[in-house]
């Protein structure tokens, strides 16, 4: 079991989402925090909301996960301003709507670079320390969409399914190893955050289906039904349980149920879904 108690924690995509909710519920247990993101202005907000209210040390780093040497930049004055870090989340994440022959190869390397690559690079970057602190934890964030496969989702399915199998790989090294560090994938469902809000829309495919790139993100935004406070509290708890897995929302264990069953019955059906809704 990891204690929170005490710890200290950084955070890739802190200024909001999942991310600020972590921070904030880290806080509230006594976790001193390294908060990373591109966003300066959300991260002084999220910071000063903390340091209102609780008596932890929180430092702020402006960093683009998707650059190695920023997150290496991070991990060295992370650990430098915390001593004692040692728990992980790479959290920082973008989403992609589009059919792979619309979109062009530059935004599927977009993606890929920040919630696939950005992982990694925090994994290498903080791994050595986190050994050497002797009880440490890393927490991939992956998503429902690492457990399926939705139409107009193949670069952030494709992300998400890397993650999945990296961290899975990693933690089963680490035990062979035997090292004092634990790694937890964490597959949130619908969580009402802005990832949708900030998507990149591919305006070709949005219009096959009669609309336009306002109304798709609302109905993209319609099924999100847990709150990043929730879902912080969840993947907390597993963390402190050290689950290989965490299904973040009543919707993670539907499509974790529904990755169960033959792929060709949950393709069928999905693919029927998608021409209802272009029809």
């Amino acid at each position: 079991m990891t204690a929170i108690l005490g710890a200290a924690t950084a955070i890739t995509g802190a200024a909001s989402g999942i991310g600020r909710a972590l921070a904030i519920e880290l806080a509230a247990r006594g976790s001193d925090l390294a908060l990373a993101d591109r966003d300066e202005a959300g991260l002084q907000a999220v910071a000063a909301e903390i340091a209102s209210k609780h008596r932890v040390k929180v430092t702020v780093h402006r960093v683009d996960v998707g650059e190695p040497g920023q997150i290496a930049g991070f991990a060295q004055d992370a650990v430098a301003a915390h001593p004692a870090l040692n728990i992980l989340v790479n959290n920082a994440g973008v989403a992609l709507l589009g059919k792979f022959s619309e979109i062009d190869q530059a935004q599927m390397d977009w993606l890929m670079n920040i919630n696939f690559w950005g992982v990694v690079y925090g994994t290498k970057a903080f791994l050595p320390h986190l050994k050497a602190s002797g009880e440490g934890h890393i927490v991939n964030v992956s998503s429902a969409f690492g457990l399926i496969s939705f139409p107009s989702q193949s670069a952030y399915n494709a992300a998400k399914f890397a993650v999945r199998g990296f961290t899975d790989s990693l933690r089963m090294e680490l035990e062979i190893e035997k090292a004092p560090v634990s790694v937890t994938t964490v597959h949130p469902g619908g969580i009402k955050t802005n990832i949708v809000r900030n998507a990149r829309i591919d305006p070709a495919s949005v219009s096959e289906i009669g609309g336009d790139v306002e109304k798709a993100r609302r109905d993209a935004e319609r099924p999100f039904i847990t709150s990043p406070q929730k879902a912080a509290r969840q993947i907390l708890a597993a963390v402190q349980r050290d689950r290989r897995r965490a299904l973040i929302g009543p919707d993670a264990k539907v499509i974790d149920f529904v990755s169960r069953l033959p792929a060709g019955f949950y393709q069928r059906m999905l693919t029927k879904a998608a021409a209802r809704a272009r029809r």
